[in-house]
C-alpha cells in the first residue's frame, strides 16, 4: 500500500489496481472563502498550492471516497475537486447524509450503510462517528463520518474524518488497533467557540494508544489551521515516537509494507 499526501485532507491510498482519492480539495492558492474573517487578517483559502507531482497522482485515480462536504466544507470538496471526479465518471463513495447532494452534482455515488460492514473492493469499510468540534460549536458543523478500511492482503487503514479526539475514536483505536491512522492535526479553530480538529495534545494520547503508523495531516494549507509541521515534530521527537508518527510533506508517498 502507499498513501500519497497531496493537501490538507486530500490523500490517494494506492492498493495494487486501486487508486482511491480522498476528499479532494484540488483548487488553486487564494481562490476561495477565508474561514477566520475577524480575529485575524483575512486569508483566501488554500494558503499554499498544489504540490508539483499533482498531476501525475491524480492521472492514476480509479476511485474516491468523500468524508462530508456540506456547510462551506470546500476543504474537503471544492469545485475543482468536483470538476475533476466529473470529467473522468469516477466512482464516488459517501455516507448516507451526502449522497443526494453529490448526486445533484453529476457525480457516480455509491452509498455506504452506517452500522454495517460495507462491501469495499476484496474487502471491507465500516463507517465511524466525527464531532467535529468542542462545546457549542459542534452544533453548526457538518460531522460527517470516518472509515476503517480492510482490504485483502494490505495493512488496515483508519481515516478518522474531522473530528476532535473523542471517547468513540479511543476506544475504536483500542479495539481495533488498525495498522495505519489518518487523522488531522491542523487544531482547526473559527472566529468564535473551541478548536473543530485535533491540536498536538490529543494527536500525541491518539498516538499513545496506537501500535501502528499515525499519518498527521490537515496541516498549513487553511487559514484557520494552526498548528505547524516543525511544531508536531519537535513534540513527537521530544516523545521519541519518531517511528509511529509521521508527518507527510505535501507531495509525499508513504510505503507500507
Amino acid at each position: 500500500m502507499k498513501i500519497t499526501q497531496i493537501r490538507n485532507a486530500t490523500i490517494v491510498i494506492q492498493s495494487k489496481d486501486k487508486n482511491i482519492l480522498v476528499d479532494p480539495m484540488l483548487s488553486t492558492k487564494g481562490t476561495n472563502i477565508p474561514f477566520k474573517l475577524f480575529t485575524t487578517k483575512p486569508k483566501l483559502n488554500p494558503i499554499v498550492d498544489l504540490p508539483n507531482n499533482t498531476d501525475e497522482v491524480l492521472k492514476d485515480v480509479t476511485h474516491s471516497l468523500i468524508t462530508h462536504c456540506q456547510k462551506g466544507h470546500f476543504d474537503h470538496l471544492d469545485k475543482d475537486g468536483v470538476r475533476f471526479l466529473k470529467s473522468k465518471n469516477t466512482p464516488v463513495f459517501c455516507s448516507e447524509r451526502d449522497i443526494h447532494y453529490l448526486t445533484k452534482k453529476g457525480l457516480n455515488t455509491t452509498l455506504f450503510q452506517k452500522n454495517k460492514l460495507n462491501t469495499f473492493f476484496n474487502g471491507s469499510i465500516e463507517l465511524t462517528e466525527c464531532i467535529h468540534g468542542s462545546g457549542w460549536i459542534n452544533n453548526f458543523m457538518e460531522h460527517g463520518v470516518g472509515y476503517y478500511i480492510q482490504l485483502k492482503d494490505e495493512p488496515s487503514i483508519y481515516l478518522t474524518g474531522d473530528t476532535v479526539l473523542t471517547d468513540f475514536v479511543k476506544q475504536f483505536i483500542k479495539d481495533k488497533q488498525p495498522d495505519i491512522v489518518v487523522a488531522p492535526a491542523g487544531k482547526a479553530q473559527l472566529d468564535f467557540g473551541k478548536p473543530i480538529l485535533m491540536g498536538i495534545d490529543e494527536i500525541l494520547e491518539l498516538a499513545s494508544l496506537m501500535k501502528g503508523k499515525l499519518i498527521a495531516n490537515h496541516l498549513e494549507a487553511l487559514d484557520h489551521c494552526s498548528t505547524t509541521r516543525k511544531e508536531l515534530a519537535k513534540k513527537v521527537e521530544e516523545l521519541s515516537l519518531e517511528n509511529k508518527v509521521i508527518i507527510p510533506q505535501d507531495g509525499e508517498v508513504i510505503k507500507f509494507n
